[in-house]
């Protein structure tokens, strides 16, 4: 995910040691010292934008730079981009983002029967998202405590105290768990330790002091089924046996090409890796936009794990795919049976409170440097408002009683 495979976590954007010699020079007495900035910010008070303006305005006057300049700076600039993109998303050798697989599954339900579990997730990812939502829904509050990280600075995952908005929303907190500032300090904690990717989802066990599984899917089958014991709502099964196959089915379909669509898009590395990708996801929204035409949910009048899987996706859309990762060809809202579809599933109880929106636009606009420089957050798009996302849906009097097949 960004997350879950989650690339999110992963930006290598700045190290320390670049800050560092970024902002200070050493003295003749090996001490720091700050080194004046240049700024490009129309300040007169501000002698170092004085002294950029006087220079420029002596080259070339008030018309733009030299073409000589626009292109090696233009030339630097993508060198620099393909070398940070390498490492927030690495690529294969046409240009199509290809996500590492997740260190650590579970190989089925009844692999972990742990009752000191704890969950680590972060709120910009979806695939974090997904397990929230399960946890939320099947009554795992109790049972499964969770650690709300968020994205520093350089995109890695870390904990910070809560700002304490009374809001209902979840929002980052403190590492309730092993107490540790950041995420790699959690995977740390192992007994074998760990220097691979750390992202999230990451399900923890308290007893054993080791990861138990950082593979969303994995993890949101295991709170439906693996957990009943402890869940206040055991009775609801968002994957029930006579629909598994069309889940599965669903999520060949979904996976590659729209929860992982949107990442090949506003990750691609060259035109045609992009083109391949925007085509196979909106290809895919147009499918099941006709879809849900004549079927409530995916599978029919069942909510199940594949509609939260695509719910977290589309939740995201207009507020950061659409713009962020290039996905401009509709916004959901141009997709009448997709945005119903989302309001729909955003309306049940407990679902409004796993989506905090502010912090899903931040730790992307602010985080993915390479993609978004100026780190400027725009203005939430109306269709993604609360009051937007409560307005009725009507899905209620689809009748799906044969669901249609995956086509």
């Amino acid at each position: 995910m960004l997350f879950s495979a989650s690339p999110l976590s992963q930006h290598l954007l700045l190290s320390p040691a670049t800050t560092l010699h970024r902002d200070f020079t050493f003295n003749h007495r090996r001490t720091l010292t700050p080194r004046p900035k240049m700024s490009l910010n129309n300040n007169n008070n501000n002698p170092n934008s004085t002294l950029l303006n006087s220079l420029t305005n002596l080259l070339w006057g008030k018309s733009l730079p030299p073409g000589l300049l626009i292109t090696t700076v233009r030339t630097a600039w993508n060198s620099i981009w393909h070398l940070m993109m390498s490492q927030l998303a690495p690529s294969d050798p046409s240009g199509s983002y290809s996500r590492p697989a997740s260190k650590f599954r579970l190989s089925g339900p009844s692999t972990t029967t742990a009752t000191n579990l704890h969950l680590y997730v972060g709120l910009p990812c979806p695939w974090a998202h997904r397990t929230l939502i399960v946890r939320a829904l099947k009554g795992l509050d109790d049972a499964v405590p969770v650690s709300i990280s968020s994205p520093g600075p350089d995109g890695s995952w870390e904990f910070k105290r809560a700002n304490g908005s009374g809001s209902g929303i979840v929002s980052p907190g403190l590492d309730k768990a092993n107490e540790c500032k950041t995420l790699k300090e959690v995977y740390r904690v192992r007994k074998n330790g760990y220097d691979g990717r750390s992202t999230v989802p990451m399900l923890w066990d308290n007893d054993s002091k080791d990861v138990v599984c950082n593979e969303s899917y994995d993890i949101i089958e295991f709170f439906n089924s693996g957990l009943n014991a402890l869940a206040s709502n055991p009775d609801l099964d968002l994957s029930p046996p006579h629909l598994k196959e069309k889940i599965q089915q669903w999520y060949q379909l979904i996976y590659p090409n729209v929860n992982n669509g949107v990442y090949r898009c506003g990750f691609a590395q060259s035109q045609e890796a992009y083109d391949r990708a925007v085509n196979g996801l909106f290809g895919t929204l147009d499918k099941l936009e006709d879809h849900l035409a004549n079927s409530r949910y995916l599978c029919g009048d069942t909510l199940t794990l594949v509609d939260v899987c695509l719910f977290t996706t589309l939740i995201r859309f207009d507020l950061v795919y659409n713009v962020l990762f290039k996905c401009t060809k509709k916004k959901l809202y141009e997709y009448p049976n997709l945005h119903a579809y989302t309001r729909d599933i955003y309306q049940i109880p407990k679902v409004a409170a796993t989506c905090n929106f502010t912090e899903i636009m931040d730790g992307y606009y602010k985080i993915l440097f390479p993609l978004n420089p100026g780190s400027i957050r725009p203005i939430m798009p109306s269709s993604s408002e609360h009051e937007t996302l409560l307005r009725p849906h009507g899905r209620e009097s689809i009748s799906s009683a044969i669901p249609l097949l995956v086509k």
